[in-house]
């Protein structure tokens, strides 16, 4: 897994069992015990290859007040050298460097405007393979609303490799900056609008189509915050909430392309 790709995903919520059967009606996910000891860890995957894990709300993010959320995380050559350049650059370290007995070894960072994410780097053998582009159920987009992203995108550049791709001129909104890694682009960046609390990644899971996802996550108790809408490109999305209350986003391709 190269340094600087988005490699697992994971759920942190309040209800394991109703979030697991949310998310496999959705995005035909199934779920499985890691068997890690002294906690119980649901790994997910879809036609037999992971594709993210979930598990309970620890009980200091609970007395916090924290919500469910979704945390994305990017492997990194070595977590504790990377975790130094983070609070080098005036980002912030939330969980210091640790190891996951038998999986590798990770860290929670956010950024300088509080954006948060975790480095890891899998044991040999370890990681998942890298999922192949429009795989339906794989996470497809990547995406920050930042205070700043002009600001923002050097910490990520110089920690990640990540590279600026296409802008894109939202109008009133802003630019929407594409961001790249390997000769690809896996993501987005734009300044979050004013009602948004704080600054935060959003990731997008990949469907077949967008209506039927929409329609879907209503009847399964979900809410759609934005969306459906066609984006440049053609692909079209959807933002909502899970019904523990995490936000998740889904991405079809254009008619005619699904593969």
């Amino acid at each position: 897994m190269p340094h600087g790709d988005f490699s697992w995903y994971q759920l942190c919520t309040t209800d394991v069992e109703a979030a697991g059967a949310f998310y496999r009606r959705l995005l035909d996910w199934q779920g499985r015990d890691a068997g890690m000891q002294g906690m119980t860890y649901i790994l997910l995957s879809k036609d037999g290859v992971d594709v993210g894990g979930m598990m309970a709300l620890p009980e200091d993010v609970l007395k916090a007040a924290i919500g469910p959320y979704w945390m994305g995380y990017v492997e990194v050559e070595d977590v504790d050298a990377t975790a130094a350049r983070v609070s080098a650059s005036g980002g912030i370290i939330h969980s210091p460097p640790a190891d996951i007995p038998d999986v590798g070894r990770f860290a929670v960072i956010g950024d300088p405007q509080g954006a948060v994410l975790s480095l890891i780097h899998w044991n040999e053998g370890n990681a998942p393979p890298p999922a192949p582009a429009n795989r339906m159920g794989a996470v497809g987009w990547h995406e920050l609303a930042a205070s700043d992203w002009p600001a923002v995108f050097p910490f990520y550049a110089e920690l990640f490799g990540w590279t600026k791709g296409e802008p894109i001129d939202m109008g009133g909104m802003g630019t929407y900056q594409l961001f790249e890694h390997g000769g690809r682009a896996i993501g987005g960046m734009f300044n979050k609008p004013p009602e948004m609390p704080a600054p935060g990644w959003l990731y997008y899971a990949q469907v077949p189509d967008i209506a039927a996802a929409v329609a879907t996550i209503a009847a399964e108790g979900g809410q759609v915050l934005h969306g459906p809408m066609e984006v440049p490109g053609g692909a079209w999305i959807a933002q909502g909430r899970d019904p523990q209350g995490a936000y998740f986003a889904v991405v079809a391709p254009p008619a005619g392309e699904m593969t």
